[in-house]
């Protein structure tokens, strides 16, 4: 059961939200809804009561404003932590401004993000002087973003949408907690960094993400320790991230990127301050090549994604003595460049500083030779380049310390819940009032069942109240979904093509407007490779392949397309997608996205599960497969005029016992039960989309 507000601040929220209130004059489309409602007045019970909030808001309720409007008219000091830039920036440059100017209240608002968010004046100026270190190909943008640099005020290079986050040119403009000089930069009293931490010490609300929550839980390096104590409310939307955000902060990591990096600081610095100390050079390649060894060893290049166990000596996908001679030669680069700077750290702290990373470094990957710490598990991340990781299973100790002020217990024998997670839900709502800090936790899928267990067992929040308001829109009318009986079953080497066979024919008679989303990047690059051949000179459809653009600009041109095209995508685009209108009509799942059995962490969170005497199918597979369906199936409904169907392409959804329990987590949309029924729906969404399209 939700909380209740105080009436007055209850009576706030009313207000604001009633038919004839200062929302529905400011925003002539609006209208109250009764979710949202009450969805806010328990955000507001929660802010009066400093208490824990668990909210599973639907697609539909308006859950920012839901808890935006009583945030903001507690008058009390207010943290915002997202998943992704894209909300951190809409909160900041649209959401709460708007929000304060209808409400008619004076806040200072401050954005706080990580310190690559933010141009290093610094590192600018070493960049421009960095002569032929510089490649060749970085001179053009390093320009375009030097003249940027001279009238910026915040220094956050979002204002730069020609320069895409993943570019290789940012870490050569933007500072890491290894490599910043401190207060011994020359920069520092106009460091962008600095003066985005000092705003958000004197900001009413800030906005923030949940990456830099958990560095700062890790490090204490971040800014936000000095920000936490202070402020009174804490809301986290897009709050089903949390967990796999938090374990990559809550242990040790070791990259061939930090390798390559401090190669390429060390060869600045010294270019800078100790010109001629041959000795750096030599060490820089060293380490270079270590770090080329590691990635050729681990097939790491810009199509992989891979995660993998690592129990023993070495990952079982590699030779344990080609592992071990990688990271001696790794852990012996790293020496040789702290040994090779040691006569020069006198001249400039910049030299000082390369040289305590290289020292730090090279312990890290001393210890990733040792065995790891009891409760923790260790994976090796293989993408563009190499990771080595230490992580804890999940957040719960350390999120529910700062939840609950208590400290992180180690677990017991048979027990794992953190300190206070045993107790009365009345008990630890007491202790959190005493710090008077009120927690919010909110997204739109945050479990298949009514506890939300998936969500607060993993983040150590079983004491918070539990909230579910369901979407307002009726999906029994706006979608429709269908399992083609015609497919192979999903571990058929042919699954991918045949599934491309069937969707190509859906495209085409809507005119593209369709997302496909695998569960694998073989999958991803089966059926648009099956796609593109059938379409090869033949059709104005055109296929987007995710990796082949951002994924800004993949949506960008999706959304603006007004058909034409199909999109098909893999992992980070189950979610986070926003396609209303009939831009997308049709969302395609291959199968049903059971975690992968050879994921370090599902392997671990299994062992820990059977360990208990628990089931590990029914207690961790099918809850996780039923959240990720539930956020795919999500993308296709994103507003109350929308039309379209879902269709998902594993007929064991049908067939095995465990199927009720996903069809579950489906949005309650019209089940069609034959290939006749998918295309006289078919047809009737292409004739109302062909006389919107053509107007009265």
């Amino acid at each position: 059961m939700a909380p209740e507000a105080t009436p007055s601040l209850a009576d706030a929220v009313s207000a604001a939200f009633a038919p004839h209130g200062r929302l529905a004059a400011a925003e002539p489309a609006y209208r109250p809804r009764a979710g949202q409602q009450t969805m806010a007045q328990a955000v507001a019970a929660t802010i009066a009561d400093a208490g824990c909030l668990v909210v599973e808001a639907g697609t539909g309720i308006g859950k920012t404003y839901a808890y935006l409007v009583p945030a903001l008219l507690s008058g009390q000091r207010v943290l915002i932590s997202t998943a992704t830039k894209a909300l951190q920036d809409q909160l900041r440059g649209r959401d709460i401004p708007h929000l304060a100017q209808v409400l008619g209240l004076p806040l200072r608002l401050a954005m706080l993000k990580g310190r690559n968010s933010y141009l290093c004046l610094h590192r600018l100026q070493q960049a421009l002087e960095s002569g032929d270190a510089l490649p060749p190909a970085y001179r053009a943008p390093l320009a375009q973003v030097h003249r940027w640099s001279l009238h910026t005020r915040s220094g956050d290079l979002a204002e730069l949408p020609a320069l895409d986050e993943r570019s290789p040119l940012i870490p050569w403009i933007t500072s890491d907690r290894d490599n910043c000089l401190g207060m011994a930069c020359g920069h520092w009293q106009r460091c962008h960094v600095n003066v985005a931490r000092r705003e958000a010490l004197e900001a009413d609300v800030v906005v923030t993400n949940h990456h830099l929550f958990f560095a700062d839980l890790a490090v204490r390096h971040s800014g936000m320790a000095e920000l936490l104590p202070t402020v009174q409310v804490l809301v986290f939307d897009e709050a089903h991230r949390l967990n796999d955000t938090g374990v990559q902060f809550l242990g040790q990591q070791v990259s061939t990127g930090q390798w390559l990096s401090l190669a390429r600081d060390a060869r600045l610095a010294v270019h800078a301050h100790a010109r001629g100390l041959a000795q750096v050079e030599i060490a820089a390649r060293e380490l270079e090549h270590a770090a080329q060894a590691l990635r050729q060893l681990c097939g790491a290049g810009p199509t992989a994604q891979l995660r993998w166990a690592w129990q023993g000596d070495a990952p079982d996908e590699v030779a344990p003595h080609a592992w071990a001679e990688c990271l001696t030669a790794g852990a012996a680069a790293c020496g040789q460049v702290h040994g090779a700077l040691q006569a020069v750290v006198g001249m400039h702290p910049e030299l000082a500083r390369v040289a305590e990373r290289a020292s730090q470094l090279h312990q890290r990957v001393e210890q990733m030779r040792l065995p790891p710490a009891p409760g923790q598990v260790r994976w090796v991340g293989v993408e563009s380049g190499v990771r080595l990781v230490e992580s804890p299973l999940d957040v719960a100790q350390a999120l529910s310390a700062q939840v609950w002020g208590v400290a992180p217990a180690l677990p017991g024998a048979g027990d794992s819940a953190p300190a206070g997670m045993g107790e009365p839900a009345a008990n630890v709502l007491e202790r959190s009032a005493r710090h008077r800090q009120a927690w919010v936790f909110t997204s739109a899928t945050l479990g298949d069942e009514p506890g939300l267990r998936w969500f607060t067992e993993r983040c150590g929040l079983e004491g918070a109240h539990i909230l579910q308001v369901p979407s307002p829109f009726n999906y029994a009318q706006q979608g429709a979904w269908y399992v083609p009986d015609a497919l192979p079953l999903p571990a058929d080497p042919g699954h991918s093509a045949a599934l491309a066979h069937w969707v190509a024919p859906v495209a085409e008679a809507l005119g593209g407007r369709t997302l496909v989303l695998t569960t694998t990047t073989r999958a991803l690059h089966a059926v648009a490779a099956a796609l593109r051949q059938r379409w090869r000179g033949s059709s104005p459809l055109q296929v987007l392949v995710q990796g082949e653009a951002s994924k800004r600009e993949l949506l960008a041109r999706f959304r603006r397309s007004g058909g034409g095209l199909v999109l098909v995508a893999t992992a980070s685009f189950w979610e986070g997608v926003d396609v209303p209108g009939d831009a997308l009509q049709c969302v395609v799942i291959d199968k049903l996205p059971f975690p992968p059995p050879g994921d370090p962490l599902v392997e671990a969170r299994v062992r820990q599960i059977e360990a208990r005497g628990g089931r590990a199918f029914s207690d961790h597979a099918l809850p996780e497969a039923a959240v990720a369906l539930k956020q795919g199936a999500g993308r296709l409904i994103r507003h109350e005029d929308d039309r379209g169907l879902l269709v998902i392409g594993d007929r064991r959804l049908l067939t095995q016992s465990y199927g009720p329990r996903l069809l579950a987590a489906l949005p309650p949309m019209r089940a069609l039960q034959s290939e006749a029924a998918f295309q006289e729906a078919l047809a009737a969404i292409t004739r109302t989309s062909t006389t919107d399209r053509s107007g009265p």
